[in-house]
């Protein structure tokens, strides 16, 4: 960790005062992700091995930015260490954002509009960065060929066919997977692919997308990374909502190019298909091969998308080993049982203020947890925070600064994880969560999103956030500003 601290220092001419791990058992790539603070300063740590990987991240990321796409800013490396600084673009992702705002298969339009922008801005990198950059820093491979296909291919086969218990007929599988990489093969690959372009590798900040995560970056087709995108398996984005962004692609894509859509669409939903074989290769391997569960929670999304493409979409090649696959897989109870939603433990996370009572448990439970929050620092008692919440950026940075409060939340972890943990072994549905405070406006509601953010994504939970003094808040603000226009209208 010193030589991210002595890159800190280098770049911001202080030392960090703050070190916070972000990435945790969740991540998959094998990279120690930290945040360094100091004051107002911010910034990224990376630490990884492999140097090749880091280079390219490290060109790519420069090149991007000359040619003006919204990706972090590099401020200082040492590859010989495996390190390297890069801008802080805060903690809200594609993906927590779409989970936040949204009802099922509703999907908020303030949701739908930054995918607009994210697929809108999608072609740049493929065509307008990818027309000059250097394709000789890619690791492992310079193109998305016949090599990198077959890895996909066997890491599907391998690591989710073979653990997840479906039989296949290895010579005419192989025969399948031949056909599918000549087919792929005849597309169009002189473009930047992205590889690993999903909503948990872009960030937002001020409702702007910004992009992270293409070290994996190759030349290949433009199909590939629109298809990562919008079958990404736990998104799950309605079919609706997937083709109105597809189409949303192609025109922004006609700007930069002549490809046809017709020529687009024959070799799209092939695509689709080798992008959720590698994600269930990768679900496979982490989740059956090292046991880290939480990642077999993507799978019954995996298999939603393959239900949909076998009853919507003809190929035109025949692959009848690997359907009969897909179909195997689609009526394997023990596929189907991994990450049942219908068996979620369901954690309700409450913000309030004591001056109003304690929240209700609609549940029947009689309650859970009730932690007060006023012993911390107040920021209210400040007038600069006054006006802001728990959520705003500025009350989060000053609670995050004190250690009292990182000591708070390190024993209500303690204590929340050791319930959860018991609720699901003994198949209880419902854990309740309050954080109470003063004016349920700052600590409460920073202490119940902190929660938040650290639970979600953990197999076999469901995260439900009410923010109580927030809400009513909003709906007393509400009847003001109404109140207020019909004694101005005429």
């Amino acid at each position: 960790m010193d030589v991210l601290k002595e890159l800190f220092e280098l770049h911001f001419h202080s030392s960090p005062t703050q070190v916070l791990p972000l990435q945790g058992e969740l991540g998959g790539s094998g990279r120690k992700i930290v945040r360094l603070t100091a004051g107002r300063h911010s910034a990224i740590g990376i630490l990884y091995g492999v140097r090749e990987e880091n280079a390219a991240f490290l060109e790519f990321s420069r090149h991007f930015r000359r040619h003006g796409l919204p990706v972090p800013e590099i401020y200082g490396e040492d590859l010989n260490q495996g390190a390297y600084l890069e801008e802080d673009f805060g903690d809200m992702t594609l993906f927590e954002f779409l989970s936040k705002h949204r009802a099922g298969a509703s999907v908020a339009p303030e949701v739908v509009e930054v995918y607009r922008k994210v697929v809108a801005t999608l072609p740049r990198f493929q065509i307008e960065a990818g027309r000059d950059l250097n394709y000789k820093v890619c690791y492992p491979r310079d193109s998305f060929d016949r090599q990198s296909i077959a890895w996909d291919l066997n890491y599907f086969k391998y690591y989710f066919l073979r653990l997840a218990g479906i039989s296949f007929n290895e010579q005419a599988l192989e025969d399948d997977f031949n056909r599918l990489m000549e087919f792929l093969l005849s597309a169009d690959r002189d473009y930047f692919l992205y590889r690993d372009f999903q909503s948990r590798n872009i960030m937002l900040r001020d409702g702007q997308p910004f992009f992270l995560d293409y070290q994996g970056g190759r030349k290949g087709a433009l199909q590939y990374d629109v298809a990562s995108l919008l079958y990404d398996a736990k998104a799950d984005l309605p079919p609706e909502l997937r083709q109105q962004l597809l189409d949303h692609y192609l025109d922004e894509l006609a700007k930069y190019t002549e490809v046809g859509r017709d020529a687009f669409l024959r070799h799209y939903y092939a695509y689709v298909y080798i992008r959720i074989m590698q994600a269930l290769g990768a679900y496979g391997f982490r989740g059956f091969y090292e046991r880290r569960a939480h990642f077999l929670q993507s799978v019954p999304y995996a298999l939603k998308n393959l239900r949909w493409l076998l009853h919507n979409v003809t190929l035109p090649i025949a692959l009848p080993t690997l359907l009969d696959a897909f179909h195997s897989m689609l009526a394997s109870e023990k596929l189907q049982g991994l990450a049942s939603e219908a068996d979620n433990l369901v954690v309700r996370i409450f913000s309030f203020s004591f001056h109003r009572g304690l929240p209700q448990d609609e549940t029947g439970n009689g309650g859970g947890f009730i932690f007060d929050g006023r012993s911390l620092p107040n920021p209210g008692r400040e007038e600069r925070f006054k006006a802001l919440t728990g959520k705003d950026a500025p009350v989060i940075d000053y609670l995050n600064q004190q250690e009292s409060v990182h000591q708070y939340l390190a024993s209500v972890m303690s204590l929340v994880d050791a319930s959860v943990s018991s609720y699901q072994r003994r198949g209880f549905k419902n854990l309740m969560v309050s954080f109470g405070c003063t004016g349920g406006q700052h600590r409460s509601v920073y202490l119940a999103e902190q929660l938040a953010k650290r639970l979600r994504g953990r197999n076999g939970l469901d995260v439900v956030v009410k923010h109580r003094e927030l809400e009513r808040m909003d709906a007393e603000r509400l009847e003001s500003e109404k109140a207020t226009l019909k004694k101005s209208a005429p």
